[in-house]
């Protein structure tokens, strides 16, 4: 007679401390099965067979199988569809409920109702809880009951609500012995999910309460390398949000916790209006005509526009898998409004190559720095990737770091004139807005 189990899914949350789902699951009488899928259906997408996201998934599952070992338990490691795992799973084991937590990515919400459809069928119950946000959908909306479209308010009543509500933690890592006492699970090697390792590692995450303190005055200096590096760790939940929004907020300045409120506004509003993925939030700036030169793009990919803080980004970026956050705004801003090139190109080059790539932030922040989504940056304001320098990189370290060519006469001079780029930006967008 088959065992009866419950099953927890690993997806964003790849931690065995304060994730909420598995505390649910590991509350229960029977014992659970953990388990993750790396989904053929995402791995087929990426560009790259030794993507350092993949390696970095699959290093953080082995962290967490060898403490589970120590319960006589593992995790249960599968490549495929997850409803053909499903199947699978069902036929081995009499499976009582999937536990899981939610997911508000579009791709993901339709994949957990087909798991749900096929599970249903099979009379097992599929569980899901909020984990990666602490507010999420619509808990964080007008009075009316709609979405928040910009930040300000949005983040003034999150906050109410945190300081009202406070933080609820879930110790899963204390309830590790209801994990499955087995030694037959399939645990599957980089190799055989058809992936390499990655000469490029993620950058760990540093959160201490000095960092916070300072961030105000640190955040915007690429040079000084201040910034957390947690982006990363929140896309694939390696560190609890509920333990960094605890952390955030017990600091005088509130300028990391605000940082936090961000992701959450635009999780939620990726949740409301999901078409923004490929349609800009505000439909007049689809008539834009973008210039989308190949060749400008390519240059602007390798970083080699000619204008060395843009430069230093995105040479960042290809080397790194990380990019700062300031130095984001303006290779985003200068391809939209300089280059006069499509926020879709921008937002899925990063996509591919962004260690922290998370699909809210990513096409939120895109559509922010090209004008056309909520709240965003008015469409006339185009940073000067010059002054850029001055205010940010004066003593030129951060350039001269990732673009030491810079001054040799082999640097390529600038792609395109401020100026002229500047003005060309403006009767464009004024066109399109105005329906010209």
């Amino acid at each position: 007679m088959k065992e009866q189990v419950h099953i927890f899914w690993f997806r964003r949350d790849l931690r065995l401390t304060d994730n909420c789902g598995l505390f649910h699951a590991l509350s229960s009488e029977k014992k659970v099965l953990p388990i993750f899928i790396f989904d053929e259906d995402i791995l087929t997408k990426l560009a790259s067979k030794n993507d350092s996201r993949v390696s970095f998934i699959h290093q953080e599952l082995e962290n967490m199988n060898r403490h589970l070992l120590t319960f006589g338990s593992g995790i249960a490691v599968y490549h495929g569809k997850p409803v053909k795992v499903f199947e699978e799973l069902s036929e081995k084991y009499a499976i009582d409920t999937v536990f899981t937590n939610h997911d508000y990515e579009p791709y993901a919400m339709q994949r957990d109702q087909e798991i749900k459809d096929f599970l249903r069928i099979k009379n097992i119950s599929f569980k899901t809880y909020k984990d990666q946000v602490l507010f999420e959908r619509n808990e964080i909306v007008k009075k009316d009951g709609t979405a928040y479209k910009v930040y300000t308010p949005y983040s003034k009543k999150w906050i109410e609500a945190f300081q009202h509500r406070g933080i609820d933690f879930f110790p899963s890592e204390e309830l590790l012995g209801q994990c499955l006492k087995t030694d037959l699970l399939p645990f599957l090697s980089l190799a055989a999910i058809g992936f390499h390792p990655s000469s490029i590692r993620v950058a760990s995450y540093e959160v201490s309460s000095g960092l916070i303190d300072s961030y105000d005055e640190t955040r915007n200096f690429p040079a000084l390398d201040s910034t957390s590096k947690l982006g990363t760790h929140l896309r694939f939940g390696t560190v609890s949000v509920r333990k960094m929004i605890d952390k955030a907020s017990k600091s005088d300045s509130i300028t990391f916790l605000k940082e936090l409120i961000w992701r959450e506004f635009f999780m939620q509003i990726l949740w409301h209006y999901p078409q923004t993925t490929k349609d800009s939030f505000k439909p007049q700036y689809d008539r834009i005509l973008w210039r989308n030169n190949e060749e400008e793009f390519k240059r602007w990919c390798e970083g080699t526009t000619g204008y060395p803080l843009v430069d230093a980004g995105m040479r960042e970026l290809n080397q790194t898998g990380f990019m700062h956050n300031r130095v984001r705004m303006l290779v985003g801003s200068f391809l939209c409004k300089h280059l006069l090139i499509d926020w879709r190109l921008g937002e899925a080059y990063f996509a591919e190559k962004l260690h922290d790539f998370e699909l809210s932030s990513n096409v939120g922040n895109w559509q922010w720095v090209a004008g056309c989504g909520v709240d965003a940056a008015p469409y006339f304001r185009i940073f000067n990737p010059i002054t850029q320098v001055e205010k940010f990189d004066k003593d030129l370290k951060y350039i001269q770091k990732w673009v030491p060519d810079f001054q040799e006469l082999t640097y390529p001079t600038p792609i395109v004139d401020h100026k002229l780029a500047r003005e060309r930006c403006l009767s464009t967008y004024k066109t399109a807005i105005n329906g010209e």
